[in-house]
């Protein structure tokens, strides 16, 4: 029988991982190797939610570590997560107004769905879920889901097509 070896929440904090690893109840929860698809996806939703939101006063993230529950402390690593100003610390313990997670091909749809609901539940407003190769996805609320196949993804005012990724 395997066993899972706990790792303090210090222990995490003072460790890097490439990439970046989430941390669940003890345990280092090891992300998808980004392929070119993802990475190309990601680095489009930066660029372009920064064009559309940085003049309002948002600020971009791109893979920034975000403390969703401290006891038991859970730590989350979006692909990208969009806040209103620039949070005062270096791992966000506030929720931001967006966060996205890009699919990779090692995603699960429980892993996937887990982290959506932990955002929510976190008090994120929206959450996208990206699937880059198809150029499609869902966009979730507290309030439910829309299922994206046209590639508009919006986020309150804020709209962008990932069809142009």
């Amino acid at each position: 029988m395997a066993t899972t070896h706990l790792v303090s929440v210090e222990e995490y904090l003072h460790s890097s991982y490439e990439p970046d690893a989430e941390y669940v109840d003890g345990r280092i929860i090891h992300r998808a190797l980004p392929k070119k698809p993802h990475s190309k996806m990601q680095s489009y939703l930066d660029r372009t939610l920064y064009t559309a939101m940085h003049p309002s006063g948002y600020e971009v993230w791109v893979e920034q570590r975000i403390r969703t529950r401290p006891d038991p402390a859970r730590y989350r690593v979006p692909d990208v997560c969009v806040t209103l100003g620039e949070p005062p610390e270096d791992i966000f313990t506030a929720p931001p107004f967006l966060c996205v997670e890009v699919l990779s091909p090692d995603d699960t749809a429980v892993g996937v769905r887990t982290k959506v609901e932990e955002y929510l539940t976190f008090g994120v407003s929206h959450v996208w879920v990206i699937d880059p190769a198809a150029r499609s996805g869902e966009i979730h609320t507290r309030s439910g889901i829309q299922r994206v196949d046209d590639g508009r993804f919006i986020a309150g005012s804020i709209e962008i097509d990932i069809r142009q990724a």
